[in-house]
């Protein structure tokens, strides 16, 4: 137990502090006053603030070594990509010359059957250099997908598509040939 003589110490030493924390917190709040005012003066708001926070974070992501990795892997991913469809897009274009030179003048109904066209050797080069392409470029940017089919796959589905589309309307004799 405490004497009184304590318990009148303390009392007193309760007030001193409590008064104390009353000076302080009118102190810091005239402090936060005076700091709102300078903002003002220099233009600076909660808004700008925002954006200057917003901005540091944003530095300091892109500054890890987890960012500057993956930012290195997809833009070269972007690269490979971009390499690919060019190159597909010269297969291609290389392929339906070579048919077109040909075939000059006549349509493809008339200058060859469609199952004699896909077992020609043009037609074999351009389908195995187009599973390689795609193949590829499965591997490097996503890894191997199941399921996407193969090119024989994807043309039949293809025809079987374009011709129950055709099936539903009414057709003009000079849609019924394609021209090179």
């Amino acid at each position: 137990m405490l004497s009184e003589e304590e318990k009148e110490e303390l009392k007193a030493e309760l007030v001193q502090l409590e008064d104390e924390i009353t000076t302080l917190r009118q102190v810091l709040s005239a402090k936060e006053r005076h700091l709102v005012e300078i903002k003002q003066k220099l233009g600076m708001n909660l808004m700008n603030e925002l954006k200057q926070n917003f901005s540091r974070s944003w530095h300091d992501v892109q500054t890890t070594a987890a960012y500057k990795k993956t930012h290195e892997t997809l833009s070269h991913a972007g690269q490979k990509a971009t390499a690919a469809f060019s190159n597909v897009g010269t297969a291609i274009s290389k392929k339906f010359g070579d048919m077109r030179s040909h075939s000059i003048g006549y349509s493809i109904r008339h200058s060859i059957s469609m199952p004699a066209m896909r077992n020609s050797p043009t037609f074999k080069s351009f389908e195995e250099r187009v599973e390689t392409t795609v193949t590829s470029l499965k591997t490097k940017v996503g890894g191997t997908s199941h399921g996407g089919g193969s090119f024989e796959e994807v043309l039949s589905s293809t025809a079987h598509a374009s011709a129950q589309s055709s099936a539903g309307g009414q057709r003009r004799p000079e849609e019924e040939e394609l021209q090179c």
